[in-house]
């Protein structure tokens, strides 16, 4: 069987290698996923993705699902429940801003009827493909980047910074940073 060719920060650890090979960089248009990566880029801010795709399942139960009708319903009691996880990242600010980000993300979605409607408009609806041919030409944040983050940051959200949010794009498939000898660059690029 021939090797593929992967982005080099895919590296060998099977964890990172399925999440590259079957979700970064590919589009996401389901609300509960594209919530899920939400919470999760959040929880990663100043540390490592590796640390937070290690703790994905735990977050999953602790999160009902990444239900975010039932995480905006979490109370003080729950909070405190979170923090006693040792399953999760048991970050009191980041546990809140995952509360108050499902409550927003509703309203996004009761405004433009989902939100993927609403994050997607930013690229009317077709991912940006980008050309890189080394890793080190990948940005780190975006004019795109800047002004989804200077969006939610006015609606309230937490924990979307232009470096966050960048990741958020690339982890939803907005954005396409695969490097161009990469097998999932040739697959996603070919479905356009």
């Amino acid at each position: 069987m021939e090797e593929k060719t992967r982005c080099p920060w895919a590296g060998d650890l099977p964890i990172y290698v399925d999440y590259h090979d079957n979700e970064w960089g590919r589009p996401v248009h389901d609300d509960r996923k594209l919530f899920e990566m939400l919470i999760l880029e959040g929880a990663q801010a100043g540390l490592s993705w590796l640390t937070v795709l290690k703790k994905r399942e735990a977050y999953r139960g602790a999160f009902d699902g990444f239900d975010p009708v039932k995480v905006a319903s979490y109370d003080e009691a729950k909070i405190e429940e979170l923090m006693a996880n040792a399953g999760i990242i048991r970050n009191r600010q980041k546990i809140k801003a995952a509360v108050t980000n499902a409550r927003l993300f509703l309203d996004v979605v009761e405004e433009f009827g989902s939100f993927d409607a609403f994050i997607w408009s930013y690229v009317d609806g077709t991912p940006i493909v980008n050309h890189w041919r080394s890793q080190t030409e990948i940005p780190v944040t975006t004019l795109l980047s800047d002004q989804v983050s200077k969006d939610l940051k006015e609606r309230g959200f937490k924990f979307v910074g232009s470096t966050s949010i960048y990741a958020y794009l690339q982890s939803v498939g907005i954005v396409n940073d695969h490097i161009v000898g990469c097998f999932v660059y040739r697959e996603t690029v070919g479905a356009l």
